[in-house]
């Protein structure tokens, strides 16, 4: 099997994002983000769990993935395991629920009013809409238009 190819579980191809999200779940992590840079054959992976990511979360998970990818003969040079940081980005709507109330920071695929980049508060996530108050005035943004999303940190 190849670097990029769709792994088998139970007859049904699974590619690496659901296998490692249905893995990180049940060792109580939350998969935020999966690199894969091909010439060196490198995974990066970010995880979260509530009240963050410790050092010996990333061994864990490092130890347990390692295994994992063995045996589903998944071809890898290196697998670096990491917290998403202060500036996590957000791509599910669960984590736009989460974060609601926070500051973030959105690039969009198509610019809305002449406009690609906006910084606001996250106010609400429904239907497809993300509401953010930029300035005292609340934007609608559609969530197939999110290019990047991250959190701004608190300093």
């Amino acid at each position: 099997m190849g670097f990029c190819s769709p792994f088998f579980i139970c007859g049904k191809a699974m590619a690496l994002d659901e296998l490692l999200e249905t893995t990180l779940d049940g060792m109580g992590y939350e998969l935020v983000d999966v690199e894969q840079l091909s010439h060196n054959k490198l995974i990066r992976i970010f995880v979260d769990k509530e009240g963050g990511i410790t050092i010996d979360d990333c061994v864990a998970i490092s130890n347990h993935l390692s295994k994992l990818l063995t045996v589903e003969n998944i071809d890898y040079g290196r697998l670096e395991i990491s917290s998403p940081g202060l500036d996590r980005p957000l791509r599910k709507i669960k984590d736009f629920l989460r974060f609601q109330g926070e500051i973030i920071k959105v690039k969009l695929r198509i610019p809305k009013d002449g406009q690609r980049n906006f910084t606001g508060v996250l106010k609400e996530v429904n239907d497809g809409i993300i509401k953010i108050e930029v300035d005292g005035k609340v934007i609608d943004l559609e969530l197939d238009n999110l290019g990047k999303v991250r959190l701004v940190p608190k300093l």
